[in-house]
This record gives structure tokens, C-alpha cells and sequence, in this order.
């Protein structure tokens, strides 16, 4: 008996759109997307096409009209809902280029609700191209299944972050002159949550002051070793997804 084939097809390319998604609704493609599509998938009419709009959920498309630099894609059935992606914010302080893309494509594949970038004084970067890094967010969405985009904030001073914190919300940070230990503190403090992690060079004291004077911050330690900016970030987020967030489903 010959076996029915997997629908959509698990071949099937992912891509965002910004068209909202329903049942027969079309999305033209042109650009660098068609072009992927056409060139190097040699998708073909028919052909499925896996689509998400950060608001919809997942979709099958199926290739309607192709021309040589654009297609038309024509929604067929929804495929999975939209993600409930636990709620943890990851705020950090920009770093030099390839190391901020990094933590942008990671947070996206850990499951990072937010990524909000914290301007502090000791920080070299004083600038982030925000579509640069919607754009890591984008493509690791596509790669890791993700149906839901991370919110991505502007850059904002440290000062201004902690005037506006929410009551509501724990704010983790690795404090590297010493904090509780992660995995039981973590573990203490459930519900809404974020992990503040510092540029190159740490929090200066009167940061950390400040910092800590806010009720819900909560001062952890990262262990014995000095880590990078975006290795500290990968580790808090990974930590805080085993224990509180969705790794454990």
C-alpha cells in the first residue's frame, strides 16, 4: 500500500509576509523573496509554499501565478496557529554588529517574546539599524518555525527603561559583582519576566544602584567564568526557558 504523502509537503520553503493571512487570500512576492523562491526552490505552480504573518498563524500557499521575477501565492489552509510564546523580555545593551545580529537570531529561536535594546554608559555601540536587526529576527523565524515575530523595541536609555518598568514584571540581571545563584532564583520568581544583560565592559556602580533599587529587579549570577555580552545572553535566556518557560512542554 503505498503511503499518503505529508501535507503540507516537510520540504515545503517558510516565508514572512506582511500581507494579513486568511483562507483565499493571495500575497504577490517579488524581490529578494521571488527570486529565492524561483531560482533557487524552482517552485513551480502548485507548488505549496509555507507562509506566517507574525499575526495569523501558518498557512499553506499554493503557488498561483509565476512570472520571471515575482509570483502570486494564494492562501489554502491554515497549518498552525499562531505561537503563544512565553512571556520574557530580553534586554540588552548594543554591542558591535555581527555580535547584536547574533543575539537577534538567537533570542528568535529561544523563544524571546521581546528584545529590547538598553543604551548604558559603558556601552561602545550608541547606534542599532533596527531593520538590520528585524530582518535576523525575520529569517530565524523562517529557519526555526516560529509564527510569531519577536517585538523588537527602539533603543532606549537604561534610565528610562527602570522609570517605566512594569509592577508585573521580575527584571533578572546578571550583575557581575555578585548575585544569587540563577538556576533557584529563577525558579523562585515565575511569571512575567526579563533578563537585562550589560555591554562589554558591565554596569557602572551607579547603574547598578540604580538597578537594583527598582522592587523588581533581581541581581543573578552567571557562574565563575567572565562571559561575553551575547554568550551571557544566549545562557540567561536558555536558562530562563528551562525552568520557567516552554522547554519543559
Amino acid at each position: 500500500m503505498t503511503a499518503t504523502p505529508a501535507w503540507p509537503p516537510q520540504s515545503a520553503p517558510r516565508l514572512h509576509v506582511e500581507t494579513q493571512l486568511g483562507e483565499g487570500v493571495t500575497v504577490q512576492v517579488d524581490g529578494n523573496p521571488a527570486h529565492y523562491l524561483i531560482s533557487v526552490m524552482r517552485m513551480k505552480p502548485d507548488d505549496i509554499v509555507l507562509l506566517f504573518d507574525g499575526r495569523s498563524g501558518e498557512w499553506a500557499a499554493r503557488v498561483r501565478d509565476m512570472r520571471k521575477r515575482d509570483l502570486v501565492l494564494e492562501c489554502v489552509r491554515q497549518t498552525r496557529p499562531l505561537d503563544d510564546v512565553p512571556d520574557f523580555w530580553l534586554c540588552c545593551a548594543p554591542i558591535k554588529k555581527g555580535r547584536i545580529d547574533l543575539i537577534a537570531e538567537k533570542a528568535c529561536e529561544l523563544g524571546v517574546a521581546r528584545l529590547q535594546p538598553v543604551l548604558t554608559r559603558r556601552a561602545v555601540v550608541d547606534k542599532l539599524k533596527l531593520d538590520r536587526l528585524h530582518a535576523h529576527l525575520v529569517e530565524a523565524a523562517e529557519q526555526c518555525g516560529r509564527t510569531a515575530l519577536p517585538e523588537l523595541g527602539a533603543l532606549i536609555k537604561l534610565d528610562s527603561l527602570l522609570r517605566d518598568w512594569p509592577q508585573d514584571r521580575w527584571l533578572f540581571f546578571a550583575d557581575e559583582s555578585g548575585g544569587e545563584a540563577l538556576a533557584a532564583t529563577l525558579a523562585a520568581h515565575p511569571g512575567p519576566a526579563a533578563f537585562l544583560i550589560g555591554p562589554e565592559g558591565g554596569f557602572d556602580p551607579t547603574e547598578r544602584e540604580a538597578i537594583r533599587a527598582l522592587p523588581k529587579a533581581v541581581p543573578v549570577s552567571l557562574g565563575p567564568r567572565i562571559l561575553r555580552a551575547e554568550t551571557a545572553a544566549i545562557a540567561a535566556t536558555s536558562a530562563w526557558m528551562t525552568i520557567n518557560g516552554d522547554w519543559g512542554e
